[in-house]
């Protein structure tokens, strides 16, 4: 692999000192020489090493610096100018116009309590601070493709992982001081700061509060579509766990949605938005009254839960307190490692 390294010294607009920064071109990769320059430079605007009003090398000193083409530094130059992060003063050079106060929000898919944790994050930042905004459905590949493309563009990266074996690669890419995961601790290193939610044992205690009043009904049932949802497996250990301590023998896990048939005195936990809905549906269709016939206790929170019929039961954590810590981890520098807690919040469906 051959890379050619140079340091490149830069003079402030308002004083005398010297600045410096390194960049490292790989003559082996598939991204472009002025990609690379492009990248180099911005994130030297977002770790520091680069203030507004700093001066970079002319062409020619880049020529000589770096020992690429005048094209190349051109085509660089050009688009840092295109991004807003540079200009260019006549018969004076280039400067850095401002800070790079760009974040990347990269969520997993687009529902209602993901609009919650957005409104608590883009509410917590200034106006100044632009957020893009992109879903990756779960989808490595496309996951893979923002990411490479993405890196050197953003201040900061907010990431929701998946469960994937090349899910640690990938998300390596990003530096270890811009990148925040959260919602799942999946695939996280020890220097990653994350804002997450427990799927495990704080599912166990919740359902533990509320034993008495799950005795009361006839079966457990937890639905699991695993052709639609990929929402964390500990949760399902854990419910297992729960009923094998407790007594209640007559619980079961569908993983088939087909499979299911409604009767009085059931109790459904579920993780998926798309069931409740099913659920309800089949309530309705059988005559049956929630919350009197069948019971439902419904993963995550979302603005309707409160109102349909008459409040559906939630185990869900405080997604726009989640929102806010990763807007405060944009704002100050460090690390952060903290878990919102899961509560349940009690309504009339259970």
């Amino acid at each position: 692999m051959v890379i050619k390294k140079a340091e490149l010294y830069l003079h402030g607009r308002t004083d005398q000192n010297s600045m410096s920064f390194n960049i490292n071109i790989d003559s082996q990769t598939n991204t472009l020489k002025y990609i690379q320059l492009v990248d180099a430079i911005a994130n030297a605007i977002s770790e520091g090493s680069l203030n507004q009003g700093d001066m970079l090398p002319s062409v020619n000193e880049m020529v000589k610096s770096a020992s690429l083409s005048r094209d190349t530094i051109f085509k660089a130059y050009t688009e840092l100018k295109k991004r807003g992060l540079i200009e260019s003063v006549p018969n004076h050079g280039y400067f850095i116009s401002k800070q790079l106060n760009r974040v990347l929000l990269f969520l997993d898919t687009f529902k209602a309590y993901k609009e919650v944790l957005y409104d608590g994050f883009r509410s917590n930042l200034p106006e100044n601070i632009s957020v893009d905004l992109m879903f990756h459905h779960y989808n490595f590949k496309v996951f893979e493709t923002i990411i490479n493309d993405s890196i050197g563009k953003y201040s900061h990266y907010i990431i929701m992982n998946f469960d994937h074996p090349q899910m640690k690669k990938v998300i390596s890419k990003i530096p270890n001081d811009k990148l925040l995961i959260v919602d799942w601790n999946i695939h996280a290193g020890s220097k990653h700061s994350y804002v997450c939610q427990d799927f495990g044992q704080t599912v166990y205690d919740n359902l533990f509060s509320v034993l008495p009043k799950i005795q009361l009904y006839e079966r457990f049932i937890m639905l699991y579509p695993q052709d639609w949802t990929f929402h964390p497996k500990n949760t399902i250990d854990n419910f297992t766990k729960f009923c094998t301590h407790n007594g209640i023998k007559n619980s079961k896990i569908i993983y088939n949605i087909n499979e299911l048939n409604i009767e009085k005195g059931d109790l459904y936990f579920l993780v998926s938005d798309r069931t409740l809905t099913r659920i309800l549906n089949k309530a309705s269709e059988k005559k049956l009254i929630i919350g009197r016939d069948v019971g439902i206790i419904s993963y995550n929170e979302t603005p309707m839960k409160k109102y349909v019929h008459e409040g559906i039961t939630v185990l869900s954590t405080d997604f726009y307190e989640m929102g806010r810590l990763a807007a405060h981890y944009v704002l100050n520098p460090g690390e952060i490692k903290q878990v919102v807690p899961t509560k349940l919040i009690l309504r009339k469906s259970f």
